[in-house]
């Protein structure tokens, strides 16, 4: 029981996605929910809710918040992570995201797979930048971590 149920992308005050960028999310959310792996640590000072979990992602005050509650609605966490250790990584990701978009639609097969394997490498950092960050706060698999760093990257492109 110890996954995400629900998510949220909070996306308020944030310019409209490109449609890549829109069904960039609309594939990450979905594969989340389908499979994924989250767990709130034991914490000695209180007790941590059971998931399943429902998560809202936002970026508030330069800040990536993980507002976590149960599906009562009862607060499980939130924590809130600098956007700093990401924004490198962001950038390059969007940079080679577009690159691959107009690979696509102009380039033989072989080009863009090699444009494609770059991105992978570059969305796996992100991931383990991702799970970095989260140590301590919350254990999520690198499938997990993924789908997160591709939410975090849709929230980066309006923030």
């Amino acid at each position: 029981m110890s996954r995400i149920a629900h998510i949220k992308i909070d996306d308020r005050n944030l310019p409209a996605p490109t449609p890549e960028i829109e069904q960039e999310r609309k594939v990450a959310v979905f594969d989340l929910l389908e499979d994924n792996s989250f767990i709130l640590p034991t914490r000695e000072d209180r007790e941590t809710p059971s998931g399943p979990y429902d998560l809202t992602l936002a970026i508030r005050e330069k800040r990536l918040v993980f507002d976590i509650k149960t599906e009562a609605k009862e607060v499980a966490a939130e924590f809130h992570l600098s956007l700093g250790p990401f924004r490198q990584v962001v950038k390059d990701y969007f940079q080679i995201c577009e690159s691959y978009f107009s690979a696509v639609k102009n380039l033989p097969p072989s080009q863009i797979e090699t444009i494609d394997m770059a991105r992978r490498g570059i969305h796996m950092e992100g991931s383990r930048i991702l799970q970095e960050r989260l140590e301590g706060k919350a254990e999520i698999d690198i499938d997990t971590a993924r789908r997160l760093f591709t939410l975090i990257c849709v929230l980066h492109f309006g923030g």
